[in-house]
């Protein structure tokens, strides 16, 4: 089986979509039968994931399950195989889908065929970046992903969805231009577009610069890093709850992702020289997003500009180039993949009640949800990076990474630590706190059955990964200690050349 896995987890949810587009059921029948079969090829997804987590060998820092077949000529190729670095986002991917489509199961009423096509679809464009082991493949799948997001924004956002969506659309277009060049300018270089090949292809110094400053373009924008970043509150306000979940949780990651998989191996002596520029970057992200986050009204998008800033701390450990650092940077991604989800599913539980995502509408919930009151504040504080919870694994590691590298990076970084424990507990406060003084949330709810259910798996997570990090450092372990030698390694070679006479 395992010689097929990685193509049977990435294309498994267009099953799924044939199945919705071949059954003759219409209405409410139809819708039904829709959702319950995009939550069918999630679960089967996302067991696929955990068989190929059993399967595979932490010792190993090599590509695993790998599937290589003529595709275009005989350059381009599909190509695929996974790491200890790209595993762990192929199981948050597939971990977080199938909650997406319960989140979405009351809520989205309109075209429902259509909406659960859309997430199949975007699902397995999404495991394709991570699988991907040709560039040209690697880019059809990160573009592709733009097209069921667009339309998910688009079509059943808020009221400003359509600014929202073009916004979004246009921005990681524009950045993915320039990495589309530079991938030409490679293949040209090396000859090959193969991903294992170029991770040992050593480019000319000149050269790096400006493919790391044409990857740089894409993957700033998809992180987002300050200051393109301005489309993320947009998205994530005008987005529906299941589509903020998946733009926090993986979206996101891609650009992180691509970090460490291109720039930094195949890029070394740019991503040395600039550096002290991501560091600037990184740092401005950190301590300026979380001043913007204390400003906000609108709780979505306090949620949206926190992620910004933890996205700072994701690019300080990675160009720290030390072990703490890039493991803090992958534990944080994953770790902000479950919490920043959750935080947007906390907020879709009280916005389906409410219809206001307003701050200054809401106070006192914990007289009448004791539940979400309690589920929201393991959330806020794993935000926060309390120990105990995986979001403290991931920023200590980043910090610790980043003072060795930096020690004024660092000092300054610790800024945005204070600075995130007075947006999230302040949001909380005025959320969950309090007497209960408005009418309109007199009547309100608590928690359902359903919504408990979504929520339980990432309280689990966020919690044992907290608790117990260990599985995530033996998965990734080997591949990122391999990474870090690659680019020592190139460095040397080309401090020895210039050095020689």
């Amino acid at each position: 089986m395992s010689g097929l896995l990685l193509s049977a987890i990435t294309f498994f949810p267009l099953l799924g979509v044939g199945y919705i587009l071949l059954s003759a059921r219409e209405g409410r029948a139809g819708d039904q039968l829709a959702r319950q079969t995009s939550l069918f090829a999630t679960l089967v997804t996302f067991g696929l994931t955990l068989y190929a987590w059993s399967a595979f060998d932490p010792t190993k820092s090599g590509f695993q399950f790998v599937e290589d077949t003529a595709w275009f000529g005989g350059t381009i190729r599909y190509h695929l195989g996974v790491d200890g670095i790209s595993l762990p986002f192929v199981i948050l991917t597939a971990f977080l889908m199938p909650l997406c489509i319960l989140a979405s199961w009351t809520s989205i009423v309109t075209r429902v065929k259509e909406y659960m096509i859309a997430f199949l679809v975007l699902e397995t464009l999404m495991l394709g970046v991570f699988v991907s082991l040709d560039l040209v493949l690697f880019y059809l799948f990160f573009e592709g992903g733009l097209i069921p997001m667009f339309l998910i924004i688009g079509v059943w956002g808020g009221e400003r969805r359509v600014y929202a969506s073009f916004k979004f659309f246009l921005y990681t277009l524009l950045g993915s231009v320039l990495m589309l060049i530079a991938i030409m300018a490679m293949y040209i270089t090396a000859g090959t577009t193969d991903i294992a090949k170029l991770l040992a292809y050593d480019f000319p110094r000149d050269m790096q610069l400006w493919l790391f400053l044409a990857f740089l373009a894409s993957f700033a924008v998809k992180l987002p890093m300050w200051p393109v970043h301005t489309w993320l509150p947009d998205a994530h306000v005008e987005a529906p709850t299941a589509g903020s979940v998946i733009l926090a949780g993986i979206l996101l990651k891609m650009g992180g992702y691509g970090f460490l998989r291109f720039s930094l191996p195949m890029f070394p002596d740019a991503s040395l020289e600039l550096a002290p520029l991501m560091f600037a970057l990184s740092i401005v992200a950190i301590i300026y997003t979380s001043f913007v986050a204390l400003a906000q009204e609108d709780i979505k998008k306090l949620i949206a500009y926190s992620s910004v800033a933890h996205m700072g701390f994701v690019t300080m450990g990675l160009f720290s180039l030390n072990r703490q650092g890039v493991d803090g940077a992958v534990i944080q991604m994953i770790s902000h993949g479950f919490v920043s989800a959750a935080l947007f599913l906390c907020v879709g539980i009280i916005y389906d009640r409410m219809h206001t995502r307003e701050i200054k509408a809401y106070g006192g919930l914990v007289n009448r949800m004791p539940i979400y009151a309690a589920v929201f504040m393991v959330f806020t504080l794993a935000n926060v990076g309390l120990p105990g919870t995986s979001g403290f694994v991931g920023e200590f590691l980043a910090l610790v990474g980043a003072y060795k590298a930096n020690t004024t990076v660092a000092i300054l970084a610790t800024t945005g630590v204070i600075l995130s424990a007075a947006y999230a507990l302040y949001l909380y406060a005025r959320v969950v706190f309090g007497e209960l003084e408005k009418a309109s949330l007199a009547k309100i709810e608590d928690m359902n059955f359903r919504e408990v259910v979504v929520m339980v798996p990432l309280v689990a997570a966020t919690l044992s990964f907290g608790f117990y990090p260990k599985p995530i450092f033996e998965m990734t372990g080997a591949a990122v200690v391999a990474t870090l030698e690659n680019v020592d390694g190139k460095l040397k070679t080309a401090a020895s050349g210039e050095g020689a006479p």
